[in-house]
């Protein structure tokens, strides 16, 4: 216990193996106890196989949660003890199905009995605990279902980096930056356009002298995202949130939501009701970064990009 003390939450899996272990090691005295020759991993296939029904492999191991290479071997393995037979006759001659033999059905009557004395434990465990581990396991099993350990780790990681981030107003010192950061991004799934190259080769007079502003994201000092606020001269919307990219190196840092975020609050700023954009629905991580910013679709406005396919409003 020294080590899960020292190491902390992080040692979770190690804990649970070794409780498990522990768990499983008395499992296989308590059958002995029970003068009863049964290994614990059979457990799950022989208590599903006891509910007398046509039942395959497969549906075993989808119902159990087990793969079907695990479960073939254990029922193989109970074969040869004797408890498990295979090739039943079926309704559906192509199913092969498993079932008890007449060892197994009288062992299963004698296993009622350990299992009564077993749950007794258990609740005399849970009601001696501060803890009821049962609803807790059932409690984190959903939970993890809701988002995975490796979700929650990823969200924990990026967290952490976007600490490093810092967003900045465009300065000429990162004009080369924007313009490379976009060409790189869009050559990576598209074309270049004549509109493209109007903004990145002329940001001043295209975006900044218009009203429009570009703020660039630094990771340990160097540009590594970019991404433009331009004026529009139309009466539904104020802004068009554009030329966003970031470089392939800082991704999986949220530079693309903070990039997002601060277009969004700048806009709000300078009293913006409304904010325009033009996407692509190959791109699926920004187009779902677009509706976590609160963009929602819309439809017919004109483009002069080719690669637009979808297009998105945010009411602020």
């Amino acid at each position: 216990m020294e080590f899960f003390n020292k190491v902390g939450k992080v040692a979770l899996g190690s804990r649970l193996r070794l409780m498990t272990a522990i768990i499983t090691d008395d499992a296989a005295k308590i059958y002995e106890l029970y003068g009863m020759d049964f290994m614990p991993k059979w457990f799950p296939v022989f208590y599903t196989l006891t509910e007398d029904r046509e039942i395959t492999i497969t549906e075993i191991a989808n119902e159990i949660g087990h793969s079907q290479p695990s479960v073939s071997k254990i029922v193989q393995e109970m074969i040869v003890a004797g408890l498990v037979e295979e090739s039943l006759k079926s309704n559906d001659k192509r199913r092969n199905i498993v079932g008890l033999t007449a060892q197994g059905i009288a062992f299963s009557k004698e296993l009622k009995l350990q299992l009564k004395d077993v749950e007794a434990a258990v609740d005399g465990l849970i009601a001696e605990s501060s803890t009821n581990l049962w609803a807790a396991l059932e409690e984190w099993e959903f939970l993890l279902e809701q988002k995975t350990l490796l979700k929650r780790v990823n969200e924990q990681k990026k967290l952490r980096e976007s600490q490093d981030v810092k967003i900045t107003g465009y300065e000429p010192q990162y004009r080369e930056a924007f313009r490379s950061l976009n060409i790189e991004w869009i050559s990576t799934y598209f074309e270049m356009e004549e509109a493209d190259y109007k903004a990145l080769d002329n940001p001043e007079e295209y975006i900044l002298n218009k009203d429009g502003k570009i703020f660039v994201a630094l990771y340990k000092n160097e540009p590594v995202g970019v991404c433009a606020l331009i004026k529009m001269n139309n009466s539904d919307y104020d802004f068009e949130m554009a030329k966003m990219a970031v470089s392939p190196k800082a991704q999986g840092k949220n530079i693309g939501f903070l990039l997002g975020q601060t277009i969004v609050n700048y806009a709000r700023e300078q009293g913006a009701k409304k904010i325009y954009l033009e996407s692509n629905t190959i791109l699926k991580p920004a187009v779902n970064l677009y509706y976590k910013l609160g963009f929602q679709k819309v439809f017919g406005l004109p483009t002069p990009y080719k690669r637009c396919n979808i297009q998105m409003e945010l009411v602020l």
